[in-house]
């Protein structure tokens, strides 16, 4: 992704305002913070003050906002967005059209993906999965 197409979501984005992570070349606000040791695709973009840490895995047009935080070797694919004071973490999955928002959880072997929506202060984890259109909030628990 060039700087320009950036400029389609992010109107005022300049090379001294963000740049291209060093582990697949995604774009990283300067306000973020993405370790040397993670993957961040090429048109994957991470903003605000979101944090990834560890081996995670952040492929295609894959964007985590706000104060989000992705740890451990989660992988988030497709067009999923991770955003808000979310947190994925350990070896969770979210990908498809999938978003996690709010003050939600994902953790362990947990799957997020389809149209599939976690919100609020919900939790999927162990290997828990959602899909399809589903939405979980108001602080539900999905386990198994």
């Amino acid at each position: 992704m060039t700087l320009e197409t950036l400029h389609l979501t992010f109107p005022d984005a300049t090379e001294e305002t963000w740049h291209q992570h060093s582990n697949g070349g995604g774009w990283v606000e300067n306000t973020a913070f993405v370790a040397h040791t993670a993957y961040v695709g090429r048109k994957a973009i991470v903003s605000g003050k979101a944090k990834v840490y560890d081996k995670v895995e952040l492929s295609n047009h894959v964007r985590v906002s706000d104060t989000a935080i992705i740890c451990g070797y989660a992988r988030i694919s497709g067009n999923a967005e991770v955003y808000g004071n979310a947190i994925v973490i350990d070896n969770a999955e979210v990908f498809g059209n999938a978003r996690v928002t709010g003050n939600a959880k994902v953790s362990g072997d947990a799957e997020v993906f389809g149209n599939a929506e976690v919100q609020g202060w919900s939790v999927v984890c162990g290997t828990g999965s959602v899909s399809g259109n589903t939405v979980v909030c108001g602080g539900d628990r999905v386990t198994q």
